[in-house]
């Protein structure tokens, strides 16, 4: 099993030590909704990636098997080799996700939150895995096994979370030259010009330096994208900005057309306006916050801890599940992902798909395995529990609290 399904559980204690310094300090490092968003984002990358993860174990054991180079041995200098190639990797993989239109569709879900706390590392495009997985193909030529390289990139990925912080100013200088740190990385997440695309390293900052792509934070960053997504909808943050490319590719000409894809983020010919360039936060700036009523944030932290907790168990026993049982695992999760960014919207449409969504719940309940099953039973116990609340909060917002959100 992939060690980050191991490490969800840490992942949610020290988002809730840090939401509890938050209320200590009294310094507003969350916002509900932003980081219920964050964290589903990351329970979307986790079960569409059960699927799709296959094909590049595939591709890696062939070319392992097929045409590498060398059988490297496990020691502590090939360990060493491997953790700077798997660093390496990471690097251009990063760099040009940023760097290349077609790619930052499959990282911009990451970017997109207007805070900087630990949740936001768990904000992952459901198919940035897919995209950005083939760039460590040299390692599997080169003769590094898969569970060696699965482990190493683990562990990347493991180190990049305790980043996304803002509690944490400096490390010792030693510490900051050579590896990627909150400071390092909240310069990453900046949306001001001369934060913009920089600092890319993942363990190690090393490759930054050398490239060119290093950047000292000093100044706090305007955190985000620099075209706002405007929504808590997890499936509208990971095709928004595909929809924009789309639409400049289908008016730009001839060869343009690839040039659109491939060039940098943000270029178009000057006919269909130019290339699009940063621009500084407008001061007054006020981020996006469409919420819903106390009432209703109750009932999404219960359906949210069966999201997790049901997600958590998924994973846990994937290898369990046959091809449609995974399917039908995967488009509940996603649903409720959905339902719960449409209840903070406000949307019209939420109590229909809710009471829809619980109903179904409940009947795979009466018609699965009820041993294999026991967490969808968890699931709609605690739907039951808050359907009332969420039909007589939603009466009273639409009689109440009419809001140009209703859509």
């Amino acid at each position: 099993m992939d060690l980050i399904v191991y490490a969800i559980p840490a992942f949610i204690l020290l988002i809730a030590i840090e939401l509890i310094i938050q209320h200590i300090r009294k310094s507003p490092l969350y916002r509900f909704n932003d980081m219920v968003t964050n964290i589903n984002c990351g329970v979307t990358q986790q079960v569409t990636g059960v699927l799709s993860k296959s094909l590049l174990v595939v591709t890696y054991l062939w070319i392992y098997d097929q045409w590498r180079l060398f059988t490297i041995p496990d020691t502590w200098y090939t360990w060493l080799i491997l953790f700077i190639g798997v660093d390496f990797f990471y690097y251009l993989a990063h760099r040009y996700a940023h760097e290349i239109a077609l790619l930052w569709g499959s990282h911009a879900v990451h970017h997109q939150s207007e805070e900087y706390n630990l949740s936001v590392a768990l904000r992952q495009s459901a198919i940035q895995t897919f995209v950005t997985s083939w760039f460590y193909l040299p390692l599997a030529f080169l003769g590094f096994s898969f569970t060696s390289f699965l482990f190493m990139a683990s562990v990347q990925t493991l180190y990049q979370f305790w980043i996304h912080t803002k509690l944490i100013k400096k490390m010792p200088a030693w510490f900051e030259f050579v590896f990627n740190t909150p400071s390092h990385h909240r310069v990453h997440h900046g949306s001001d010009p001369r934060y913009i695309d920089k600092n890319h390293g993942g363990t190690l900052i090393i490759f930054d330096r050398i490239f060119g792509t290093f950047v000292e934070e000093d100044e706090e960053a305007h955190y985000g994208v620099t075209k706002p997504v405007n929504s808590w909808n997890v499936v509208w943050a990971n095709i928004e900005y595909y929809k924009w490319l789309g639409q400049v590719f289908t008016q730009a000409r001839g060869f343009d057309k690839f040039r659109v894809l491939f060039k940098k983020t943000g270029w178009r010919p000057d006919y269909l306006g130019g290339p699009l360039h940063p621009q500084d936060t407008p001061a007054g700036y006020t981020k996006y916050n469409a919420d819903t009523s106390l009432l209703m944030h109750i009932y999404i932290m219960i359906q949210f801890i069966a999201l997790l907790a049901g997600t958590s168990v998924f994973l846990f026993n994937v290898t369990q599940y046959d091809t449609i049982e995974k399917i039908t695992y995967i488009l509940l999760i996603l649903w409720l992902v959905i339902n719960i960014g449409g209840i903070f919207e406000q949307k019209r449409w939420i109590v229909v798909s809710e009471t829809l969504r619980i109903i179904i719940t409940l009947f795979l309940i009466l018609t699965m395995n009820p041993l294999i099953h026991m967490w969808i039973k968890t699931v709609v116990l605690l739907s039951f529990t808050g359907f009332f609340m969420i039909y007589l909060t939603f009466r009273y917002i639409d009689s109440k609290r009419k809001s140009p959100n209703f859509v």
